[in-house]
């Protein structure tokens, strides 16, 4: 019966008459000598100017929206708990003030979680809402308003103390936010001064928004976010 034999650790720098003392067997310099790492980074050309660098970069990644998520159950737990009061519109300000949404950042996206336990009625402002969400909530009296927000408008709500004079509130200029924002089965809150034509005389009817004399109500440009 053969006996396994116990390898041995090899013991380094532990004297030159070892034979692996000094530089530890590794050698002299260069990056197998150094700890952690045996071989360059990845682009890497002996010190100078990398192809990576020499080379310009074109174009950019596009910057997602920041989300925050409002559900029906956690809706409905707010208001019969006390802390948002259903008696009267519940805005984006409300919802945030109240701890029911984090911070306003750039969405408040209504969501149809626990729609089936969802009994009570609210009149609610939000950015976005999904087509669930709408059909509960108006199927108990309540209904729902997509409104559009910018940096400039989300700043305002929360702090309009740093005004001195309120900006206006801000039309969307990119085209699915229009296509949003017009449409009254997305509950938008420009659905009710215009109406879906062709693309040019939609683009004009926005524009006249933004003129002082227009109506009622007069919208600025959204600022980019």
């Amino acid at each position: 019966m053969a006996l396994k034999t116990v390898e041995q650790k090899k013991r380094v720098g532990r004297g030159e008459g070892s034979g692996k003392g000094k530089t530890s067997g590794r050698g002299h310099k260069g990056f197998k000598a150094r700890q952690g790492r045996d071989r360059p980074l990845r682009g890497f050309q002996g010190g100078g100017t990398g192809i990576l660098k020499a080379f310009p970069k074109f174009g950019f990644r596009a910057r997602k929206k920041h989300s925050s998520r409002l559900y029906l159950d956690a809706l409905q737990y707010w208001v019969q708990s006390g802390r948002l009061d259903a008696s009267k519109p519940i805005t984006l300000k409300d919802l945030v003030v109240s701890g029911c949404v984090r911070r306003l950042r750039e969405e408040v996206v209504l969501l149809a979680r626990g729609y089936t336990h969802f009994n009570i009625k609210v009149d609610i402002e939000v950015t976005r809402a999904t087509r669930k969400s709408i059909e509960v909530i108006e199927s108990q009296g309540g209904s729902v308003k997509a409104v559009f927000i910018d940096s400039l408008a989300a700043q305002a709500i929360m702090k309009p103390e740093k005004f001195a004079i309120p900006p206006l509130d801000p039309i969307p200029v990119k085209k699915d936010d229009i296509a949003r924002y017009i449409d009254p089965s997305r509950r938008g809150y420009l659905s009710s001064v215009t109406t879906v034509e062709d693309g040019e005389q939609l683009v004009e009817k926005l524009l006249a928004l933004t003129k002082p004399g227009s109506g009622d109500k007069v919208y600025r440009p959204a600022k980019s976010l």
